[in-house]
């Protein structure tokens, strides 16, 4: 695991995005799931996402696939480096419940 602070927490986008593309996935497809997976609270627009794409792909923590020649498409994958970031952002978020429930001394719905 990388030290959490190396790259600080990662926006709830770019934490879905990240989980999408577990599986190869287009731009449309990855939409579709972060829509989906959040109970259609995060809505990612076309900007946004292909904005953090860009930023993913930079920091090789996504990468893209091979494609045809006559396929518009472009598919998307997680790298083992963004792995180690999704997991590491987990650990945060943890974190942060634990405490959470330990000062308030539990969790009510």
């Amino acid at each position: 695991m990388t030290d959490s602070n190396e790259h600080g927490a990662l926006t709830e986008g770019v934490y879905y995005i990240l989980l999408a593309l577990h599986k190869p996935m287009h731009g449309y497809g990855i939409m579709q799931f972060v829509k989906e997976i959040s109970n259609n609270r995060v809505s990612l627009g076309a900007g946004t996402l292909y904005g953090a794409i860009s930023t993913m792909l930079s920091k090789g923590w996504i990468k893209a696939l091979e494609q045809e020649a006559d396929s518009r498409k472009k598919e998307y994958v997680i790298t083992d480096l963004g792995r180690t970031i999704v997991l590491d952002e987990i650990k945060r978020l943890e974190e942060l419940l634990d405490n959470g429930k330990r000062i308030i001394g539990g969790y009510e719905k």
